[in-house]
C-alpha cells in the first residue's frame, strides 16, 4: 500500500482533502480494468476504473463517473449498465470510473465519494467528466455536479428520487438527461419530474412499462446516451465517443 497525498489547493478542502485518505491500492484487473482501493476513517471506498489503452489513449480529456442506488453496487441499472458504458467508453478513450461507496445510503458521504473520485480524474488531465446516478445516485449525482461547476459539465440520472436534489437549480442550466419508468414501483417518475422543475431544465425520457431497474429499457438508454453524450463530453468540438456502439 502506499499513501495518497491531496492535490495541492487554494487554502479551501478539496475531496480528497475532505476523505482523509489514508492508503491505498490497486490491482489491473484486465489490461483496461484498474481495482482501486482507498483505506479511509469513516470507511473503505472502493473504485472499478476503465483505462483507455492503446491509441485510445490519446483521446480528448474528458471522463465519466457512475454511482449507484442507496444499497451500493457497481452495475448501474439497466442489465448492468454501467459494466458496458466502463468497456464501451474506455474503447473509444474516454476513462470511466464506477463507484462503490464508503456508506451506502449516507447522502453526504456517496457525494463527497463521488466527488473525490471526480478529483481523481482532473488529477489525471480530465477536463470535463459526466457524472451519473441511479435512484438515490440520482441526488449524489445532481449534488456532485453542484459541487464542483468547474469539472462537472453534465448529469445523468437513471430513476432518482426527488429527495436531495432540492440544490440542483445549481446545475445552471448545464446539460441534464433523465431516464424513469413509468411503471416504476419504488419511485414514480413525478420524481423525475420535479427534479426537472427544481433544476429549472433538464430532459427527461419516460421509459413505457418499465421499473425501477429500467430492465426492459437498456437498448432506448444505450441510444439515447449516444446523442447526448459526445457534445457533452467534447472539449474542442470533436470528441473520441462516437455514434451508439453496440459495446457488448
Amino acid at each position: 500500500m502506499s499513501e495518497v497525498g491531496p492535490d495541492p489547493g487554494d487554502g479551501t478542502t478539496s475531496p480528497l482533502e475532505a476523505l482523509g485518505v489514508l492508503a491505498n491500492q490497486d490491482v489491473m484487473v484486465t489490461p483496461s480494468l484498474r481495482h482501486l482501493e482507498l483505506y479511509t476513517l469513516r470507511g473503505l471506498l472502493t473504485i472499478l476504473w476503465h483505462e483507455p489503452t492503446g491509441e485510445a489513449a490519446k483521446a480528448a480529456p474528458s471522463a465519466v463517473v457512475l454511482a449507484g442506488g442507496a444499497m451500493g453496487g457497481l452495475l448501474g441499472p439497466a442489465n448492468g449498465l454501467y459494466h458496458r458504458l466502463g468497456e464501451t467508453l474506455a474503447a473509444q478513450g474516454v476513462p470511466t470510473i464506477r463507484v462503490s461507496y464508503r456508506r451506502p445510503n449516507d447522502l453526504d458521504a456517496c457525494t463527497l465519494d463521488v466527488a473525490a473520485c471526480v478529483q481523481l480524474l482532473v488529477g489525471t488531465g480530465t477536463e470535463r467528466v459526466v457524472v451519473m446516478g441511479h435512484s438515490f445516485g440520482g441526488a449524489v449525482a445532481v449534488r456532485a455536479g453542484v459541487a464542483l461547476p468547474e469539472h462537472v459539465a453534465g448529469v445523468v440520472t437513471f430513476a432518482t428520487q426527488s429527495a436531495g436534489c432540492e440544490v440542483a437549480g445549481g446545475l445552471r442550466g448545464r446539460p441534464f438527461l433523465l431516464f424513469h419508468g413509468d411503471r416504476d414501483e419504488i419511485l414514480p417518475p413525478e420524481s423525475s419530474e420535479i427534479v426537472v422543475a427544481m433544476a429549472g431544465s433538464g430532459d427527461l425520457v419516460r421509459l413505457p412499462g418499465d421499473g425501477h431497474l429500467l430492465a426492459r429499457s437498456e437498448d432506448i438508454i444505450w441510444q439515447r446516451l449516444w446523442e447526448w453524450l459526445p457534445d457533452v463530453l467534447s472539449t474542442t468540438g470533436e470528441t473520441g465517443v462516437g455514434g451508439a456502439p453496440d459495446g457488448r
